[in-house]
């Protein structure tokens, strides 16, 4: 057995980002920048005005001033001519300044007599007037390659004039169960059976960490039935198998992948729950063998799955450091040989975050997950700890 830290470096040698590809900018969100994004204009592109009202000069402004209006400006249609002292343009929230102009006076603060104002209040400083580029600059940096884009990029981009965006391709990751007990949901079962259930919340996982996900369906327990789910996904960035990598007499998922031209880089992990998880390549596809046991199948996901997935998408992921430290609700008894993750519960408290056990840790209960928002990790031969020691957790959901 390998230990986790040499299981992910293993995992992730030679892994790189994938290429770019050009998407929508409705499209942009959850997706990761392949370049610097930059503006192609400034935005705003011209001195605007923050109000209805009327573009003065500010030396006009006194109280009781009369102005002589000389034109209009709405949104969209600017104002041909300057303004001269003594004049006035009317002005619409969004309309160009005109030349000349240094402030605008709001209309409520006016009287109009025709082609006349009077200002009826004090005027501060010239104000009122959005200027061009303070959102940014032809030419700025929007987004960094590498950063993760949300909901508001889109809009970003698009008022820098850009229809689409370069972002890295998503991993494409196949994958499939194995087992004659194992029934699809609403099927009926014969005695034996089970529904299977793992591949739902593991596609829903993937999918979270920037991975597009297809589901093949679960082989039965035959060499041959599991080497052509192995042959049909081949031409994945990821082939995750879940189930059939133990040591029984139908486990054949390890031997259909070395049948198929696989090469298995390691065959077991020093974790708990997830021992039997495995590692190796077919093609140009890594292969990541997850244990059937719900709970193993999960947990070893969020540990080896998921920093593949992230690092070949493009996103800022250490997974050497993505271990927090809380204090305990509840005490946790040594630990054995094998470094183990237990599911738990993270809340805020008044000093930051207190992390509970979930009450059950068996290795086939998905139930806990409904919960369960974080994993504790506890070292190989970790001591007991009490309620209010401090222990390291990694954020599952």
């Amino acid at each position: 057995m390998i230990s986790v830290e040499e299981a992910i470096t293993t995992i992730l040698e030679g892994a790189n980002a994938l290429g770019p590809e050009s998407v929508p900018l409705d499209a942009c969100a959850g997706r990761v920048a392949a370049v610097d994004v930059t503006a192609r204009m400034t935005q705003p592109p011209f001195a605007a005005s923050a109000m209805d009202g009327y573009a003065v000069q500010s030396g006009d402004v006194d109280e009781d001033a009369t102005l002589r209006v000389i034109g209009e400006a709405p949104a969209g249609a600017p104002f041909a001519g300057a303004v001269a002292s003594g004049q006035c343009v009317r002005i619409f929230t969004g309309g160009v300044v005109p030349q000349g102009a240094d402030h605008v006076v709001i209309q409520e603060d006016v009287t109009r007599d025709g082609d006349q104002i009077t200002i009826n209040e004090p005027q501060d400083n010239p104000r009122n007037i959005r200027a061009a580029g303070i959102d940014f600059e032809k030419g700025d940096i929007l987004a960094c390659a590498g950063d993760a884009l949300h909901e508001m990029h889109g809009s970003i981009f698009a008022a820098a004039n850009l229809a689409a965006v370069p972002v890295t391709r998503r991993p494409k990751v196949v994958i499939f169960s194995n087992g004659d007990e194992l029934v699809e949901p609403g099927g009926d079962l014969k005695p034996g059976q089970i529904v299977n259930s793992n591949h739902y919340a593991l596609a829903a996982m993937i999918r979270r960490w920037g991975g597009e996900v297809d589901y093949l369906g679960c082989a039965e327990d035959q060499e041959a039935a599991i080497r052509a789910f192995f042959a049909r996904g081949r031409g994945a960035d990821i082939i995750v198998p879940v189930g059939g990598a133990s040591v029984g007499d139908y486990d054949y998922v390890k031997s259909a992948f070395s049948a198929e031209g696989g090469v298995a880089t390691f065959e077991k992990v020093a974790v708990r729950p997830g021992k039997p998880t495995w590692f190796g390549k077919l093609a140009e596809a890594r292969v990541i063998g997850l244990p059937g046991n719900p709970a193993s199948a999960l947990v070893t996901a969020a540990l080896f799955v998921q920093p593949l997935v992230r690092r070949l998408a493009g996103m800022r992921f250490d997974p050497a450091a993505p271990f927090q430290r809380a204090p305990l609700t509840a005490p946790l008894g040594a630990n054995g040989r094998r470094e183990s993750y237990l599911r738990g519960v993270a809340r805020t408290s008044t000093d930051g975050f207190v992390v509970t056990p979930t009450d059950n840790q068996d290795s086939s209960l998905l139930a806990p997950f409904a919960k369960a928002n974080v994993l504790i990790r506890r070292t190989i031969d970790a001591p007991p700890a009490a309620s209010g020691d401090e222990v390291e957790f990694v954020w599952l959901r």
